[in-house]
């Protein structure tokens, strides 16, 4: 496991207990968000490379799965390192979502099966999927009984927002049906789908949620840019666990202190720009090793620059070199440049990472918000919705 040595805060904490998803046990009760284009393989095993806790793929449409389609069946693939096996999905078709849980289950392929209703990104919500789909309570029903049904012993979980807006709330609903339908444990993104990534997180909505929930885990998302924020968000809400996506964008290293703080030792990892470096050459390692492509790799790593080097003194001639890289050599000469004892720039290279842009409306298929429940026609327009590999 990587570490980073001299943290400035050490503070004791008590330990959190273990977080139980069915038969998985976590004795960190952290779960990293599927987040599309990042959560590959290769950035799943940097994280763990750090720390502990489940680490979940990024979202992959079920029609593309059932069909097979190359795309999907290398989203699916783990490492050999990768004891728990966690794959997120996104459907608007009962049938189809059961077909590929079945798949996944027949064929051994994961350990946990997650079921994304929280996607904001336009493209989604435009066909009724998912943070506009729990809206359609039937169909949220149908959709995440007949998954269970399919997943069997292997726990499956959901993921959802607060709702579409503030006047369309659906997560006190969506959170007892799922609960009654059999699930082993329920995520919630304290933001509705036209907050997307702006503002501030509702974590209050955690709590709500936490207090209307007996029978099975809830784990709070939104905001977590720190082993600190963790810790706060599981005090001011009650929640079991925490789920952490942007916080950890170009710091895999957030899941060491992750896993510190809720073993009962609050530390903040305070890299170097040598260490950052070298996490980066490593990012860029398994991405090659995932895409059985060194050029690809690099055209994948060159996203994640920004977010390494966040507050750090790298010359922009420099940044733009590394996002233009093309290849393994070319990374090692240009990171060669940069001086390695350059230390931690403090509150610099912390707080929101990611493009956090504004409230706007939430894109939806016409007359959706007409009726809770889904017509005929209506439904069997969604099916359009599953035509990419990744639906973020």
């Amino acid at each position: 496991m990587n570490t980073f040595t001299s943290p400035t805060q050490t503070v004791s904490t008590a330990p959190m207990s273990p977080l139980k998803i069915g038969d998985i046990e976590l004795d960190v009760p952290v779960v990293l968000a599927p987040m599309a284009g990042i959560t590959n393989t290769a950035f799943r095993r940097l994280c763990r490379e750090y720390g502990a806790g489940l680490y979940v793929s990024e979202m992959i449409t079920s029609r593309a799965l059932v069909e097979r389609t190359t795309e999907s069946m290398r989203l699916i693939t783990h490492h050999e390192s990768e004891k728990t096996r966690s794959i997120q999905l996104y459907g608007v078709d009962p049938k189809t979502v059961s077909e590929a849980v079945t798949m996944l289950v027949a064929e051994d392929r994961a350990d946990h099966i997650d079921l994304n209703f929280g996607c904001p990104v336009p493209k989604v919500t435009r066909k009724g999927g998912g943070a506009a789909l729990p809206w359609k309570i039937t169909l949220f029903r149908e959709i995440v009984e007949a998954a269970v049904t399919a997943a069997g012993a292997i726990p499956l979980t959901v993921k959802m927002r607060k709702g579409i807006d503030a006047d369309h709330l659906t997560y006190l609903e969506a959170g007892r049906v799922a609960e009654g339908a059999g699930v082993a444990a329920i995520a919630l993104h304290a933001r509705t789908a036209a907050d997307y990534y702006s503002g501030h997180a509702d974590w209050s909505a955690i709590e709500t949620l936490k207090n209307t929930i007996s029978g099975v885990p809830v784990l709070g998302n939104g905001d977590i840019w720190s082993a600190a924020d963790a810790l706060r968000m599981v005090e001011e809400t009650g929640c079991d666990g925490v789920v952490v996506g942007r916080g950890c964008l170009g710091r895999p290293w957030l899941f060491g202190d992750l896993a510190a703080a809720f073993r009962g030792e609050l530390v903040k990892a305070e890299p170097t720009l040598g260490q950052v470096a070298d996490a980066f050459r490593r990012h860029a390692e398994l991405l090659s090793e995932f895409f059985d492509s060194e050029e690809r790799a690099c055209r994948d790593v060159r996203k994640h620059v920004a977010w390494y080097f966040k507050g750090y003194p790298v010359g922009g001639d420099l940044r733009a070199s590394l996002a233009s890289v093309v290849s393994l050599a070319q990374l090692d000469d240009l990171l060669a440049t940069l001086d390695p004892d350059q230390p931690y720039p403090g509150i610099g290279a912390e707080g929101q990472r990611g493009r956090a842009g504004s409230p706007k409306k939430t894109s939806l298929p016409e007359f959706w918000l007409d009726s809770r429940d889904i017509a005929g026609a209506e439904r069997s327009n969604l099916t359009e919705g599953e035509g990419d590999t990744s639906g973020g």
